[in-house]
C-alpha cells in the first residue's frame, strides 16, 4: 500500500472505515461507511489531498473503497475483523448493533497534515499522536458509545453480486465483539489534549457534557448539528457564548447516512480557510444538505456544486 503517511496531507481522518448492513424495507443493503470515511471523501471533493488511517482487515476494505481511491488515499492498520454495523431507521430513530469491532487504534501514528480529523465510529481513535497538525477537529460520536455482547450472531454471506462479493458479514468467532449500541457519558480522557473545533448532533448532547469545558479549555469552537433546524455553534470564552445559522435548505432526504460527517468535513475546511464559524455552518449545512437529497456516497457533492 505504499507510505502514504510519509506525505503531506490537507486532510487526514483516523477512525474505522466500517461494512455497513442497512436494513431496510426491501432487505439488507450493504456499503462502506464509518465517520473517517464519509468526511474523508467530502474534504477530497472540496478539492483538498486526503488521507484514511484506518484499521481492519486490509483486503476487505481495500475492496470496499476501490471505487474511490483516486479521490482519496488510505492507509490500513491491519486487525483480525473490519468493523461492522447493522443500522435501520435514520436520524433519531437509527437503531445501530455492532457485529465485528476492529479494536482501538494503538500502534503510534506520526502524521502531517493541515487538518488532522479524529473521527471514531467505535472508542477507537487514540488521544495522542506524533507529527504535525495544524488545525485538530474531532466528532466524538464514537466516543459516548457502547455495546454489549449479543447472541445469536452468526455468519452471513452477502450476495453474490453485491459489493462485498462472499466476504462473511460476521467472522466466526466475532460473537464476543458484538452488541446493540447504547450512549454513554463522554470520558474526557479519550479526547485530544488539544482541539480546534468539534461537531456533534443535538441527539448527542446528553453523552457530551465534558466536551464543552474540554473546548472552553482548548478555545475550540463546538457546532451542534439540529437536522432541519439551525445549526447552533458554541463559540471559544469562558461563557457560554453560542450562535446560529438559518434553518438549511428543504430538500426530501433520502439517505441521511454519513451526513453529520460530511457537515464535519465542510465545517472545518471551512474554518481552516478563514470563513467565520457562522459562515463555516452555513457552507457545512449546504454540504449536509447535498448529501441527504441523495443516495449513498456518490450523493457527496464537489465544492462548486454546495450551494450557501
Amino acid at each position: 500500500m505504499g507510505r502514504s503517511s510519509d506525505k503531506s496531507f490537507d486532510y487526514l481522518t483516523v477512525g474505522h472505515v466500517t461494512r455497513d448492513a442497512i436494513e431496510g424495507e426491501r432487505g439488507t443493503s450493504f456499503q462502506p461507511g464509518g465517520s473517517a470515511f464519509y468526511s474523508a471523501l467530502q474534504a477530497a471533493r472540496l478539492g483538498l489531498r486526503t488521507l484514511i488511517v484506518t484499521q481492519g482487515v486490509p483486503g476487505e476494505i481495500e475492496a470496499m473503497l476501490a471505487p474511490y481511491r483516486e479521490e482519496l488515499e488510505l492507509r490500513i492498520i491491519p486487525a483480525e475483523f473490519t468493523t461492522t454495523l447493522s443500522t435501520r431507521g435514520s436520524g433519531a430513530n437509527r437503531v445501530q448493533r455492532v457485529l465485528t469491532w476492529a479494536g482501538p487504534i494503538v500502534e503510534p501514528l506520526a502524521l502531517d497534515t493541515a487538518i488532522l480529523h479524529l473521527a471514531p465510529i467505535a472508542r477507537e481513535t487514540p488521544a495522542v499522536w506524533g507529527g504535525k497538525a495544524k488545525f485538530v477537529g474531532i466528532t466524538p460520536q464514537g466516543l459516548v458509545r457502547r455495546w454489549e455482547q449479543g447472541e445469536g450472531v452468526g455468519l452471513v454471506q452477502l450476495d453474490a453480486g453485491s459489493l462485498l462479493g462472499d466476504i462473511p458479514l460476521v467472522p466466526p468467532g466475532s460473537d464476543a465483539l458484538a452488541g446493540d449500541i447504547s450512549q454513554v457519558e463522554l470520558d474526557p480522557s479519550l479526547l485530544p489534549d488539544h482541539f480546534d473545533a468539534a461537531v456533534i448532533s443535538e441527539h448527542e448532547c446528553a453523552g457530551c457534557h465534558t466536551l464543552f469545558p474540554a473546548a472552553r479549555r482548548c478555545g475550540a469552537h463546538v457546532a451542534v448539528t439540529a437536522g432541519p433546524r439551525p445549526t447552533t455553534v458554541h463559540l471559544p470564552g469562558t461563557a457560554s457564548i453560542v450562535a446560529q445559522t438559518f434553518s438549511p435548505a428543504t430538500v426530501t432526504v433520502r439517505d441521511d447516512i454519513g451526513a453529520g460527517d460530511v457537515f464535519a468535513a465542510a465545517f472545518f475546511t471551512a474554518l481552516v480557510e478563514g470563513r467565520t464559524p457562522l459562515e463555516a455552518a452555513t457552507f457545512a449545512n449546504a454540504a449536509a444538505v447535498a448529501r441527504i437529497a441523495g443516495v449513498g456516497p456518490a450523493a457527496i457533492a464537489r465544492r462548486e456544486a454546495i450551494a450557501v
